[in-house]
């Protein structure tokens, strides 16, 4: 008796293995999700973070258990500020993206133009002084307005520290929600900023053309 030849395409095959992949793929996702929503529970993630495509190319964002505590942009190396934020505040560090999904959400509505102002808590321990006074202040510039640095000194208790409040300004942790953006140069060029001039001149013409 001839035994029955069972022929399968080249393209089956592919096909059979791609599903097995997706179906290992998502059982891993699943998994993690897992995994993130216990630790959660569990009170063991001390950082969160979560990654926005932005007008500017990907954000990153992380929040502790008491706000946003860092937006960086691709040029500052996302790994480089996690590893930071894990030196600085806990290596209890994980991409979790739930407890983020206001902050996304609202970033997303300002740079749809639907948004003048961010209701987010801001955890701003990273920045100590007068960078602190400095970024306190900075939540104060309204919407489409902005300020010199001679300004943003003056504000923040020390009038003739100009260059401080620079260096202040180039160090914010949590650009853009602390609209850092809006400081400018007494002569009215923009100076430098942290994402780049470019992405600090589309803010800019962004609220005022709002």
């Amino acid at each position: 008796m001839n035994t029955p030849t069972i022929s399968v395409s080249a393209h089956e095959i592919a096909a059979r293995l791609a599903a097995a992949v997706t179906a290992d793929e998502a059982k891993l996702a699943e998994l993690r999700a897992g995994l993130v929503a216990r630790a959660g529970r569990d009170g063991l993630i001390d950082v969160s973070y979560r990654t926005l495509d932005s007008p500017f190319g990907l954000l990153l964002l992380a929040a502790s258990k008491d706000g946003l505590i860092r937006i960086a942009f691709e040029m500052e190396r996302h790994e480089d500020v996690l590893a930071r934020l894990a030196a600085d505040v806990s290596p209890r560090v994980l991409a979790a993206p739930a407890p983020l999904d206001d902050a996304a959400r609202q970033l997303d509505e300002y740079f749809a133009g639907h948004r003048r102002r961010f209701d987010l808590r801001v955890d701003l321990r990273l920045a100590r002084g007068f960078r602190r006074a400095v970024l306190d202040h900075l939540r104060d510039i309204d919407y489409g307005t902005t300020q010199s640095y001679a300004a943003v000194a003056a504000a923040a208790g020390k009038p003739t520290a100009v260059r401080a409040a620079g260096s202040a300004c180039s160090h914010n942790p949590v650009p853009i929600v602390v609209p850092c953006h809006r400081v400018v140069r007494s002569d009215g060029t923009i100076g430098n900023y942290l994402g780049g001039t470019a992405a600090k001149q589309t803010l800019l013409a962004m609220e005022a053309a709002a």
